[in-house]
Formats: C-alpha cells, structure tokens, sequence
C-alpha cells in the first residue's frame, strides 16, 4: 500500500512538473529569460523561490536528524536563525542593492558581477571556477539526503535509482523552462512544503511515544535534562556554530543571491522579504523540532548514538516510517512528505545547476569567446545544466556518507570566498580589487588549510566534524579581509571613477 500511493503521488508530481517546464519555455528563449527571467520576477515566486532554495533534504535528513538528536529542542534556534538572519536581514539589506548594481552593471552572475564591480576578467574566471568545482559536492548532498528516506519508503530499490529519478526530473523542467520553470515549480513545491510539515508534526507529536504537545518538554526531560536546554548546553558551541553557518552563509551563496537579481524592484521586494522570512521560520523550526523527538522513538547506544543502522542520516526517515505508515491516511501524509523531501531537493538543485551551468557558460566560455552567437551559448548552457546534474549525481554514487560534513564544506569554500568581496562590493566605495581578491582566496585558502592540519593533529574522521567551524571561520576573515586590504592598498585612478560611475547609476 505505501509503495503503490508513493508511486502514484510521484508520477502526478513528475507530470506537473514537466508540463510547468513545457510552459514555460516560451519565455526561456534567450540568455537573460532562461537565467534571470527577464528581471521581472513577482513577489510570490521569488519567496518561495529563495525559500525552496534554502531548505533541501539535507536540512531535513542531514541536519535536523543530526542537530535534533544531539542538541535536542534547542536545535530549532537554528531554524529561527535561519528565518531572521538567512531571510529577513539578509533581504533587508542585500536585496535591493543587489538588483540595482547588478542591473546596472548588465551582471547576470556573481562573477560576472566581480568582473564589472572590480575590472577583472581573471576573478570572473576564478569565482565561476570556485561555483562550478565547489557546488558539484553540495548537489550531491541533497541527491543523499533524499535517497535515504526514499531507501526506506522503497526497501527493494537502490537509492541509486531514486536519485536518478530526481536528476532527470530536475534536468527535464529545467532545461526546457529555465529559472521562471524553477520558479514557478518552486511556488508549487513550496505549498507541498508547508502542507506536507503541518501534518507531519501533527500526527508525530500524536503518536503514543509523543504524548501530545503538552507531553514532549516533559518526556524529553526524563531521558535528558539537556535534550531541553534553549541554550544547547555541552553542545552550545556546536549549536551557534551552525546558526552562524547555516544563517550567514546564504549571504555569499550565488544560488541564493541570484534571486535578487531577478525580482522586480519596489514593493516586489517588501513582500518577497515578509513572505521568505515566515515560510524559512516555518520550514526550518518545524523540521528541527521533528529532529527533537527522536530521543523519544529510538534509543541511544553505549555511544551515545542513535541506535539505528544508517546512524544520523536514518533518523527522520525511520522516525516517519515508524510513525506515518499506521493507516491508510498516515500513509498518504507520508507520501506528502516525501514530496515534501523531493521538492525540497529538486528545488535546491535546480538552483545550484543555474549558478553552476551558467559559471561555466557565461563567465567562462565567453571570456574565452566573447562574440559566442546568442543560440550557441543557450544551447551551451542547456548542455552545461545536463552535464553538471550528471556531475553531482555521479558523486552522489559515490556512497560518501557523512552529508551534514559535505554540504558544510562546499558552504564554506564557497561563502567564504564570496561573502566578503560581495558585501562590501555593494556597500564600499573604497573596496580595492586588491581587497577583492583577498576576500576571495579566504574560502579554499582558509577551509583547505585549517582540515589539512586538523586532518594532521586528530584525523580525518575527528576533522570533518569540524567543517562547520572551518566554514564560519573562512567567511569571517573573508568579511575582515576585505576592508583590511582595501585600506592598505590604493587604487588606481581609473578605478576611482569607475567606482564613481558604479555607485552613482546604482543609487
């Protein structure tokens, strides 16, 4: 019975979303539709947009089975970091300059976008290297972290071939309808989200081990006082570590940033702030505080971890098969969350392809060839999008298990490499290409070298549990950096008035 719903839901998905990809080809028929949508993107969907971007499988399997079974109800702080620092700060203050510069500056990229702020064609080449290279793990992150609930709800077929289903899919609409495809997929998506949460925390604070909502502060207590604790306890470090990471490093991400320049200016922007903010809140306490009750579903081994095969990556998709396949319509809730997962990861992934293909396609191949035909480099780009999906599915077969660590370390490669010459390419006047490129040697530079000598003093096994820390610490120094360098360097005279000319059009 469960397999036969979850197919039929996932064939009813598929068809959806195809014939949104379909649709919406007609509008993705050059450069500027198929990547930005004609920079004229409504409220709605650029909100869901950012925030089916922001929230994968990885956040639900990954991170809340992991954080939730460690830290307990203090994890959803990461979620509320998540909402007002990941969506609503960041919004407020990076969205509308973003489109104006980048607008202004014919940027369709973040590369493209350090070539034109800072007049250099090499960071345009370096940064679109960084995307393409460092967002290949980070996408095969999110193929395991749906496979691991799709392993579990289809006990007889590899994960393998699950993941499969959602690399053709997620290529499919995609290359057909471009990022208004996404978009609009991402609307629908994001409604499967908030539906297929509500119930999933309904029927699982309801069952037996539950007891309720009134009960759960109450049972968790009795296993552990600190299971409890607003402020992690022991965990405290390793809690505000990742808010940090997980809420600052949307900031530097170009998947996530590329939303801005597609949204309409004015009040386009005061809605898709509100409207990201609430559903990131939603989304992210909700799947944290899931992450919390597994305490009161499995036990823990001598060493303290979940006693389950598969460890943290297995503990939400066991606690739901265990709690949502009791009846007919638990089954179904189920099913919604599996679509749940799969919008989530598709979602994701056609972000990360966008950014990718086009690092490739317009900062790279068009650096080489700048008088590329305009047909020749959409049909590049399509052929990108299909090579880098083939790419991150490839590495997601390769059975690497720790997701939590892997998605951490393309975060912090990436984000610290971008967050520092971003920000303050936005906002300063005095930033240096010097200062700029100082910024953007912080994330592999940084990352690289504090896992090498952890990796060194404590091993591999000890240091990859450490790739949260390397990551916040990349993007730190790449904030500090900047303005440092910047300050120490002078800049030439032509890059005085072109800095003139940049901020005065862009105000």
């Amino acid at each position: 019975m469960l397999q036969l719903i979850a197919v039929i839901s996932l064939v009813v998905f598929t068809i959806v979303s195809v014939l949104v990809g379909v649709i919406s080809s007609r509008r993705a028929n050059t450069m500027e539709g198929f990547l930005l949508a004609g920079r004229n993107m409504g409220p709605l969907l650029s909100a869901f947009s950012y925030g089916t971007s922001y929230f994968s499988a990885v956040i639900f399997v990954g991170y809340a089975g992991m954080f939730g079974w460690m830290i307990g109800m203090g994890s959803i702080w990461i979620g509320i970091g998540n909402a007002i620092l990941g969506c609503l700060v960041a919004w407020l203050l990076l969205a509308k300059p973003t489109r104006r510069m980048t607008h202004n500056l014919k940027a369709r990229t973040m590369p493209e976008f350090f070539a034109a702020r800072f007049l250099s064609g090499r960071m345009k080449i370096y940064a679109a290297l960084i995307i393409f290279i460092f967002l290949v793990p980070y996408a095969a992150s999110v193929y395991k972290g749906l496979g691991s609930l799709f392993s579990v709800i289809f006990t007889q077929t590899s994960p393998t071939i699950c993941m499969a289903i959602v690399a053709v899919l997620t290529a499919a609409y995609l290359v057909l309808g471009g990022y208004i495809a996404t978009a609009w997929n991402d609307l629908i998506q994001g409604c499967i989200m908030i539906f297929g949460l509500l119930c999933m925390v309904i029927l699982v604070v309801n069952q037996p081990e539950v007891g309720g909502f009134s009960e759960v502060v109450g049972r968790l207590k009795d296993i552990d006082p600190s299971l409890v604790n607003p402020t992690g306890g022991v965990n405290g470090k390793m809690l505000f570590t990742n808010i940090m990471l997980t809420s600052f490093g949307v900031w530097g991400m170009p998947q996530m940033i590329h939303k801005y320049y597609a949204v309409k200016e004015g009040g386009s922007i005061r809605v898709a702030t509100v409207v990201s903010t609430v559903f990131a809140l939603f989304i992210g306490c909700g799947a944290y505080f899931t992450g919390s009750l597994s305490h009161l579903f499995f036990e823990a081994g001598a060493d303290g971890l979940p006693a389950i095969e598969g460890g943290y990556d297995f503990v939400i998709p066991k606690l739901l098969t265990h709690a949502l396949t009791s009846s007919v319509f638990s089954i179904i809730i189920l099913c919604i969350v599996m679509l749940l997962l799969l919008s989530a990861s598709m979602s994701t992934l056609s972000a990360l392809v966008l950014s990718s293909s086009s690092a490739v396609t317009i900062d790279l191949i068009q650096e080489v060839r700048p008088n590329i035909d305009k047909k020749k480099q959409m049909t590049i780009m399509r052929v990108f999008c299909l090579i880098f999906v083939a790419l991150s599915f490839l590495f997601a077969s390769l059975n690497i298990s720790f997701i939590v660590n892997l998605m951490s370390f393309s975060w912090g490669v990436v984000a610290g490499s971008f967050i520092g010459p971003f920000i303050w390419g936005l906002y300063g006047r005095f930033v240096t290409k010097a200062g700029a490129w100082a910024g953007l040697l912080c994330g592999p530079v940084v990352v690289g070298g504090l896992l090498l000598y952890n990796v060194a003093q404590i091993g591999f096994e000890a240091a990859k549990g450490l790739a949260p820390q390397f990551g916040v610490t990349a993007m730190a120094i790449s904030f500090v950096l900047v303005p440092i360098v910047s300050l120490l360097t002078k800049s030439c005279s032509y890059e005085v008035s072109h800095v003139q000319r940049v901020f005065d059009t862009a105000e």
